[in-house]
């Protein structure tokens, strides 16, 4: 309950805030690179992720966003409504909180991921993600698992973790 009203009507606001400080936290560690920290999550942490990589993205050098929440208009009105009200009641909550008007300034590299049967987060959220960083110049990077809904599994799970593993690997070790 105190989840709810402290992100009633600004999703993603205070859920940033404490993943930048666990990053710092971490970062004062002397083994930890902190030019290197890399993020991702799924769904609700795939819109943190990207988030994270638009809005406040001077602490993550390279993200993974699966099955990415975008823009709480396009979500299932149960969840969506519930912790934003309704569109016509909060309209400045949902455009602080969608992602599709912050493309151009996104930093670092973003992988998202979805799957193409998803009915829980429309493929309609990355699609249109992609298509604004498109027109802001910006890019990104994509893949798409053509027989999954909202979560790959099976042995494409398997293959999905290694892509995510090569993607930091590839992104984060070679920064400097």
């Amino acid at each position: 309950a105190n989840f709810k009203k402290v992100t009633y009507k600004e999703l993603g606001k205070y859920e940033v805030e404490d993943q930048i400080d666990a990053a710092k936290t971490i970062a004062k560690y002397n083994y930890v690179d902190a030019s290197r920290i890399g993020i991702w999550g799924w769904s609700y942490g795939g819109f943190m992720t990207t988030s994270l990589m638009t809005k406040h993205n001077e602490t993550f050098k390279v993200g993974v966003a699966g099955g990415p929440v975008m823009d709480w208009k396009y979500y299932e009105i149960m969840y969506g409504e519930r912790y934003m009200d309704m569109p016509q009641e909060n309209q400045e909550g949902y455009d602080k909180t969608s992602l599709l008007n912050k493309a151009n300034d996104l930093k670092g590299r973003l992988l998202i991921i979805h799957g193409a049967q998803d009915p829980v987060v429309v493929q309609q959220h990355s699609m249109n993600f992609v298509e604004a960083c498109i027109k802001a110049g910006k890019q990104v990077d994509y893949f798409l698992y053509p027989n999954h809904e909202h979560n790959v599994g099976g042995k494409d799970r398997i293959h999905m973790y290694a892509k995510i593993a090569d993607y930091f690997n590839i992104h984060l070790k070679n920064t400097k």
